[in-house]
């Protein structure tokens, strides 16, 4: 079986993320939604609220883990025996900056990495925009799986 493992920060996860996930799951057996601490980064969320969430989003189905690592990606992915490293890709420069990343982690293990382009209706969203809706008592739940619902009070 196939695993890959999809990695971010997800502060929050959005339903673009979810729809990688669940478009990933035609071509792999597992994923593992791997939570990084990225030092370029001041989280919004707590990593375990995070966790909690994407969880609950995908409650019930075995097919998809949640874990949180520190270090590199590739050696995270080495660890679980990941095959391969799983990409949602919405613009040219997302593709130039996860080609270039993709490459090194290739030389360095042999591990592939597979890029999903987002849906059309997906390509506006991510996290930065998700979270400043959020910070400024915006609804932002069009944007978030129905799974998830965040009190964004209890973290101001």
């Amino acid at each position: 079986m196939k695993k890959a493992i999809f990695p971010g920060s997800f502060d929050p996860f959005t339903i673009g993320h979810e729809d990688v996930v669940k478009r990933g799951l035609s071509l792999f057996g597992k994923i593992v939604i791997a939570l990084g601490y990225n030092s370029n980064k001041n989280d919004f969320f707590p990593i375990e609220d995070r966790m909690h969430w994407i969880k609950d989003v995908f409650c019930g189905d075995d097919r998809i883990e949640v874990a949180k690592y520190q270090g590199l990606t590739v050696e995270f992915a080495q660890e679980i025996n990941a095959t391969h490293i799983l990409r949602g890709i919405r613009t040219a420069a997302d593709f130039e900056y996860e080609r270039a990343i993709a490459q090194v982690n290739k030389a360095m293990t042999g591990i592939d990495s597979v890029f999903l382009l987002t849906t059309p209706e997906h390509t506006p969203v991510n996290s930065s925009i998700v979270r400043d809706i959020l910070k400024h008592n915006g609804d932002a739940s069009m944007f978030l799986p129905k799974a998830i619902n965040i009190n964004v009070k209890n973290y101001l």
